[in-house]
């Protein structure tokens, strides 16, 4: 049947098929002509000569193909409560009760999922007034700026800080330092010669109260990061920047602290309550990774000079020895010796002896030596380890004594540059260079930059410290801040003799709200687009800068008009300018943040 049905079918025409095919031919003919024309030249007949023009002379110009810039749609952020005031997303006092209180880990980062962040603006508390400027600030700041009374009532009988009028006024008193910070410092100085004469430059302060021991030190040449929790002081870290000193929010738990291996040329705990001889003493590990070989470990409080203090303590003096005892061993097994002691203040070196370390090798000590597969500067969300960091092998110059004393220290090419790619002694002179031309632009176009005005600063992607080094005469001080996710500087950074922290830009830093007079970014935008979300970002930069503060921000043409876009929702003022080079290819936007009261205590947050 298919057959005598494919018989009986009508025939097409034949002439049917041939003239279309004719057609074709010719079709094709002509655009390859075309085509041709378009792909090699034109030729043109002008005054007797024959003129090309090239293919680039057809196709539009770079500037015109160019990508167009990022834009993004109009977006608005509403107010906070004013319960939000103090807002610190990460260690949010709400959450606590999520986390465990065994060693305090509802006190370390816990960043809230995406579903429950916060797409509003951050409310100053009411009668808050720009920060008196430094050197004012150290000794005072405004009540209504960190208006909490618990901490004046609890520390008053120790001279932390008093009430006086509408001000805070800091004494410089402490629990161990009743007659001032400076006799206290004084006396560490006599115990701790290295301090007087540049070789410590660098120095943490942990639980540091209201940062009178890193404020004093300032004055003589030492930068120190004061660290404390957010706890039921409720703000330590935030007196210590409304006073304009360096300061971040952390806390020795389970995890290290976000600073690489070998950093600190000292660090200190003046009664700061850790239990240092706890869980078998994992938390002086962690002060042995992040000090210096050579560097000081300095104590005051419990248990030293137990035999006249333990009445005071509510405690036996058998009692205060077995803990004394107790930490010398444990100091000891890490390689720590007793360097000075006298009155309430003990002070122990670590070792640069690389044989002391090598004595650790054995498995069946209480506590060995970490082997290869411990990675000592992973320091973001890296938990502690039970077993001593030991200096690196390779590098001979990162010692105490083998730096150059500051101020040289911060010209000098560390030995650590050698672990960064590209990095190199060429390289760093080339980045000193290029943030000095960089540094005088940025102060014409910032006036405010190297005056009063301006204290407390943030780089919030550095590199090798670059700003923070063309900065360093200004009265001012830089938290360098190194992205978990970049190649890791940070180890340079200190061995020059200037502080940061690690951080992932994805979460919120570890500070409360109106800290920082500046920040500054330089491509970070670029840098993390592929992970952090715009909108966040900033809403995290306005969280923690000041109302009336600055920011530079140093970007691509294609973002530089979103962030503007995003800027101007968060309610600051921003213009664009060139940078030092000129070009299209980068602009700086210098914005200002504006002050702004809640126009509802109510208010609620979206």
């Amino acid at each position: 049947m298919k057959q005598k049905d494919e018989k009986n079918q009508p025939q097409p025409d034949k002439g049917f098929k041939i003239v279309p095919a004719t057609l074709l031919v010719f079709a094709l003919c002509g655009l390859s002509f075309y085509l041709g024309g378009i792909f090699y030249s034109e030729k043109k007949i002008f005054e007797g000569k024959i003129v090309v023009q090239e293919l680039s002379e057809v196709v539009s110009s770079p500037k015109e193909s160019a990508v167009q810039p990022l834009q993004i749609k109009s977006i608005s952020f509403p107010e906070c409560s004013i319960e939000y005031q103090d807002y610190t997303p990460c260690t949010d006092p709400k959450r606590w009760k999520k986390y465990g209180y065994r060693r305090l880990t509802f006190l370390e980062r816990h960043c809230p999922p995406r579903s429950e962040r916060k797409e509003c603006l951050i409310p100053p508390p009411d009668g808050y007034k720009p920060p008196i400027r430094w050197p004012k600030s150290r000794d005072q700041c405004w009540y209504r700026n960190v208006p909490y009374d618990w901490i004046n009532k609890q520390k008053s009988n120790q001279n932390w800080l008093k009430k006086q009028g509408d001000k805070f006024l800091f004494p410089g008193g402490g629990t161990m330092f009743p007659k001032g910070v400076g006799a206290y410092v004084n006396l560490m100085q006599d115990l701790i010669p290295e301090m007087r004469d540049g070789t410590v430059r660098t120095a943490i302060d942990t639980g540091c109260g209201v940062a009178s021991w890193g404020g004093d030190l300032l004055d003589r040449g030492i930068l120190t990061i004061s660290l404390a929790p957010r706890d039921n002081h409720e703000a330590q870290v935030q007196f210590a920047l409304e006073r304009g000193i360096p300061a971040i929010l952390g806390v020795i738990s389970t995890q290290r602290l976000p600073f690489p291996s070998s950093s600190f040329d000292m660090a200190h705990c003046s009664r700061c309550l850790i239990p240092w001889i706890e869980f078998g003493g994992i938390y002086l590990l962690e002060v042995h990774r992040i000090l210096r070989p050579g560097g000081f470990w300095v104590l005051s409080g419990p248990p030293i000079n137990y035999e006249h203090r333990y009445q005071g303590w509510n405690t036996t003096e058998k009692e205060q020895r077995e803990v004394y005892e107790k930490l010398q061993d444990l100091l000891s097994s890490m390689c720590f010796t007793v360097y000075a002691k006298q009155n309430d203040i003990a002070v122990w070196q670590k070792s640069s002896d690389s044989s002391c370390y090598e004595k650790l090798a054995s498995p069946d000590l209480d506590i060995p030596k970490c082997d290869d597969s411990i990675e000592p500067d992973s320091a973001w969300y890296t938990p502690l380890r039970p077993c001593v960091v030991a200096p690196r092998p390779k590098f001979k110059r990162t010692s105490l004594y083998s730096l150059p004393k500051w101020p040289e220290r911060l010209k000098v090419t560390p030995e650590r540059i050698s672990d960064v790619p590209g990095g190199s002694s060429t390289a760093l002179n080339h980045d000193a260079s290029k943030w000095k031309v960089r540094a005088k632009h940025y102060k014409k176009l910032l006036p405010a930059l190297g005056s009063d005005q301006i204290r407390n600063v943030m780089d919030m992607n550095t590199d090798l410290g670059g700003l923070a080094a063309a900065l360093i005469n200004d009265s001012l001080w830089v938290m360098n801040v190194v992205s978990s996710y970049a190649a890791d500087t940070l180890p340079v950074i200190f061995d020059r003799g200037l502080i940061g922290t690690y951080h992932d830009w994805c979460e919120a830093f570890s500070t409360y709200p109106r800290t920082y007079d500046l920040l500054h970014v330089d491509g970070l935008f670029t840098a993390e687009s592929h992970r952090c979300e715009m909108k966040y970002m900033l809403l995290e930069m306005d969280r923690i800068l000041r109302p009336e503060g600055y920011a530079l921000i140093r970007e691509s043409s294609y973002f530089i008009d979103a962030i503007g876009a995003i800027a101007e929702a968060v309610r600051w003022n921003c213009r664009k300018e060139d940078t030092e080079k000129g070009g299209e290819k980068e602009k700086i936007l210098v914005c200002e943040k504006t002050l702004w009261y809640s126009s509802n205590n109510n208010s609620t947050q979206q």
